[in-house]
């Protein structure tokens, strides 16, 4: 029998795993607070039946804070513990995705077909019988990475997740965002703010924001310049970025410098991902560049290729964004076709690119590691 989500904590601050952490703690009381009201309700799990006559689940729990700071150690904790036969974990996107199926499922779907996936629903709206079909698999469902940005997904929402409510459908979820910040900027959005307001009260929403990403610790000691480009290198590369970001799905940022906006789809919050193309062949400039150092804590530039004379212009952007990462105090894992001494030997500028050199050397040392921002 799995041990309660408080004692698996616990566990891991007694044997040095994890450093006490107040964010950590509040998260693992409201966790405990509903592992012990399922515990309430019936054992091994709960039914629909008696959830239906008690009329309301318990509140869940929506954790929410900056990437690294425990949020899915503390999921993995209270899944493993919940009381709760039928449970499901699934990222929030892909869980979206097959909603999406289910409501094209039964729009097309004709009768038989109807009531075969769902059973004897009547009418013509699909958000109750994919609502019924959901509930009739998992009776807690754990979200990880929450996050709206496609209006298909924010219209839908309110609709959905009411009727989960309504079939007594326990939610526990993990993001980077607030509720309020949710579709922020999203297409009539106007339209997603009651669904906001639901989910602050069917849930208790616990910022999990601590002063240390943990995740971060990762890079002390590893090797953050990987070259020449080959397997082996790459394969390490992506390793170190995997290790960083726990395998969490990419979403993407925009920034906006000067009323122009740069998309960067390879995010995990502060952490960034991308090609030397995209950063520095692009028409990119030095604001664009102190945009990404303020905003990225950690950046993965790959496939830095040598530069040549006839390159002196993505050269000259390197530059800058090898600066704006270093004034910043960012740490930096690089991908390249040769070490720092060799990636620009001679040219137009090859001078300023010495500078370029030292400042490369220098952000791979453990030094500059330990001192850099989370």
């Amino acid at each position: 029998m799995p041990i309660s989500v408080r004692a698996a904590y616990q566990e891991r601050l007694s044997q040095g795993e994890i450093t006490p952490d107040a964010a950590q703690a509040a998260a693992v009381e409201a966790l405990a607070r509903l592992e012990g009201e399922l515990n309430a309700l019936a054992e091994p799990g709960f039914s629909l039946p008696f959830l239906q006559r008690r009329r309301e689940a318990p509140r869940g729990v929506y954790l929410y804070g900056p990437v690294g700071r425990g949020k899915s150690m503390l999921m993995d904790l209270f899944f493993d513990s919940a009381p709760v036969t039928r449970k499901r974990r699934v990222h929030f996107h892909a869980f979206m995705a097959e909603i999406h199926g289910l409501i094209d499922m039964w729009r097309k779907g004709d009768p038989a077909a109807r009531k075969a996936a769902f059973g004897l629903a009547k009418g013509d709206d699909p958000i109750a019988p994919t609502a019924g079909h959901v509930a009739g698999q998992a009776q807690l469902l754990c979200f990880d990475e929450f996050h709206v940005v496609d209006i298909a997904d924010a219209m839908i929402l309110g609709r959905l997740f009411e009727a989960l409510w309504a079939r007594g459908v326990v939610i526990v979820a993990t993001s980077n965002r607030a509720p309020d910040a949710l579709y922020e900027n999203g297409l009539n959005r106007q339209l997603f703010l009651p669904f906001i307001g639901e989910l602050k009260a069917r849930m208790d929403v616990v910022r999990v924001a601590g002063p240390k990403d943990f995740r971060l610790d990762r890079l002390k000691g590893q090797q953050v310049y990987f070259s020449p480009i080959e397997a082996e290198t790459r394969a390490a590369f992506d390793a170190l970025w995997a290790s960083l970001t726990d395998g969490v799905a990419e979403t993407g940022e925009t920034l906006e410098v000067t009323g122009r906006k740069i998309r960067l789809p390879h995010t995990v919050g502060g952490h960034l991902r991308s090609s030397f193309v995209s950063l520095c062949a692009a028409n990119l400039g030095a604001q664009d560049y102190l945009a990404v150092a303020s905003h990225f804590h950690t950046v993965f530039l790959e496939d830095v290729p040598l530069l040549t004379v006839d390159r002196r212009n993505e050269a000259a952007r390197f530059v800058s964004l090898v600066d704006a990462l270093y004034e910043a105090k960012a740490k930096v894992a690089v991908l390249a076709e040769a070490e720092p001494g060799s990636l620009y030997p001679a040219g137009d500028g090859s001078f300023e690119f010495e500078r370029t050199v030292s400042r490369l050397e220098e952000m791979r040392s453990a030094d500059y590691i330990d001192a850099a921002r989370d």
